[in-house]
């Protein structure tokens, strides 16, 4: 076949479309097109990563509640009692969010780790597009997505920091079956929506009523999130500068968004203003900052050239205050607070996503570039270990399986015996596990703010493993509490291996024994 010179000419046309200034080939020879390129790549491999750490789904933390939560759900949709111990009393777990998925678990017939998969897929696939959606509200830049997205889960420190409600890739991973994901993922929507909804003209009350809706579910699926969530609007609305018109809309949605909150069926929603004893939990969260934060400062410097620009943008407004709460928690005591720091750190790392992809050609931004890019390095190397959730510590590097935190091995091992409903004495640490199985604990492995008599049932398991105990005291916690099996190792205490009152079922890792009580 020949060739004819308009064959040629029209082969030369296409790749000079193809290859000129403005082509797509154009781009990806440019260093500019290049990097672009390298980042949708590590963002894919950020993304590949989170869908194998759902497969694996590594235990550590409060899954066991959130399981337990959703395995209740299943058998007693409309009143499912105490998630972790024989009682009938509301919980704020009993949320949205884990009634959603106690319904597919129930619809289904799946076991409670496999919804919990479903459950881990659909909050990625939340945050993913929430983030998407929030900044493209903020800027055009087609970089500025999927580099914000990097910054929120690498732009951290140089010490790994471990959260619900903290979106770190190491603290991601542990946490990406929580409602707290969920809720954040929805928060990044929230956002977004709020953001468009006040630019330009004010949209229709829909809009508002729904944004009211959608505050309401972010609020009692994870509390702590509301809060950032409710600064981050506010910021919103700041920025915009609202008029009247957009006041009364924005009023009509917040109305709706708190007869919602008081209706909610499974908890009291308000009662947890009343909440105390949070304190000490949450002091941890205002020590060692700079090392678990310090690559944030990168943003600040991001959120100082916005402000510049206009002192109401509404991520310098969010971050401002963010520290305001972060700081007053501090300075009061009120340590419960610090969980408002996602308010702080939010703000920072889309700043500096949105300051490096939409700055203009130059020495400034090739600088911000290089700068972002080692801090997102240093990120990614103080998180490398969340690959053995993946892989497993044998496959790990010395340097890197020596930052590795194993997973919890779990309680699969006692499940052909211990049934659905039935109560099972354990020191603290068990007490965090087995209610994930469908059996009830004497005491909550977590605090339950809801329970009257959360402090005498700690008191009858600190009884019973006390090694100064009689035996009669120790029979006489069994029974007054209903227990059915024991899991204890020779150290923890309580009745001996060898006592009448006790039938040896099984052994389990750590030298673990569950007995059967003998009635």
């Amino acid at each position: 076949m020949s060739v004819t010179a308009e064959d040629t000419g029209g082969a030369r046309g296409a790749a000079r479309r193809l290859t000129g200034p403005g082509g797509p080939l154009a781009a990806a020879r440019t260093p500019r097109g290049a990097a672009g390129m390298a980042l949708w790549a590590v963002m894919a491999l950020f993304v590949v990563l989170m869908l194998l750490v759902i497969v694996r789904l590594p235990w550590a933390g409060d899954l066991g509640m959130h399981a337990a939560t959703v395995e209740r759900l299943r058998h007693r949709l409309t009143d499912p009692g105490n998630p972790l111990v024989d009682e009938n009393t509301p919980s704020p777990y009993y949320s949205p969010w884990t009634v959603f998925l106690g319904v597919i678990a129930r619809l289904t017939g799946l076991s409670v780790w496999v919804v919990l998969r479903i459950g881990a897929l659909i909050s990625l696939t939340l945050l993913v597009t929430g983030v998407w959606r929030y900044v493209r509200a903020l800027t055009a830049h087609r970089l500025a997505p999927p580099l914000a997205l990097l910054c929120v889960v690498l732009l951290w420190g140089t010490e790994v920091f471990n959260w619900s409600g903290f979106l770190g890739l190491n603290s991601l991973a542990l946490t990406i079956a929580y409602p707290s994901v969920f809720a954040l993922g929805l928060v990044f929507h929230f956002w977004a929506l709020a953001t468009r909804a006040l630019k330009g003209e004010p949209a229709g009350w829909t809009v508002f009523l729904g944004l009211g809706a959608l505050w309401a579910v972010i609020l009692l699926s994870h509390q702590f999130t509301g809060v950032v969530a409710t600064l981050g609007a506010l910021a919103t609305v700041i920025g915009a500068r609202a008029g009247r018109r957009t006041w009364l809309r924005l009023g009509a949605g917040i109305l709706l968004g708190v007869a919602i909150l008081a209706l909610w069926p499974y908890y009291d929603f308000f009662a947890l203003f009343q909440v105390s004893g949070l304190e000490a939990i949450h002091r941890p969260l205002y020590e060692h900052l700079f090392t678990r934060f310090c690559l944030v400062l990168v943003g600040v410097a991001a959120l100082a050239l916005r402000a510049r620009r206009d002192l109401r943008d509404p991520l310098v407004v969010f971050f401002l205050l963010g520290v305001l709460m972060f700081a007053a928690g501090g300075l009061t005591g009120h340590y419960s607070w610090g969980r408002a720091l996602p308010a702080v750190l939010i703000p920072a790392q889309l700043a500096a996503a949105v300051e490096v992809a939409g700055a203009a050609r130059g020495t400034l931004r090739t600088a911000g570039a290089w700068v972002l890019a080692a801090a997102l390095a240093i990120g990614a190397w103080t998180q490398v270990q969340t690959v053995g959730y993946v892989v497993g510590r044998s496959a790990l590097p010395a340097a890197v399986a020596a930052k590795y935190r194993t997973p919890w091995v779990g309680y699969h091992w006692i499940t052909p015996w211990v049934r659905y409903g039935d109560v099972v004495m354990v020191p603290m640490y068990p007490a965090r596990q087995i209610p994930a199985y469908g059996a009830y604990t004497v005491a909550p492995g977590y605090p339950d703010f809801f329970l009257p008599d959360e402090a005498k049932r700690e008191a009858a398991v600190r009884t019973y493993f006390a090694k100064g105990s009689s035996r009669s005291a120790r029979l006489g916690v069994l029974r007054s509490y209903g227990v059915r099996w024991v899991v204890q190792r020779p150290k923890d205490g309580g009745l001996p291996s060898g006592d009448g009152a006790l039938k040896r079922v099984a052994s389990g890792p750590g030298g673990q024994v569950l007995y059967r009580v003998v009635r």
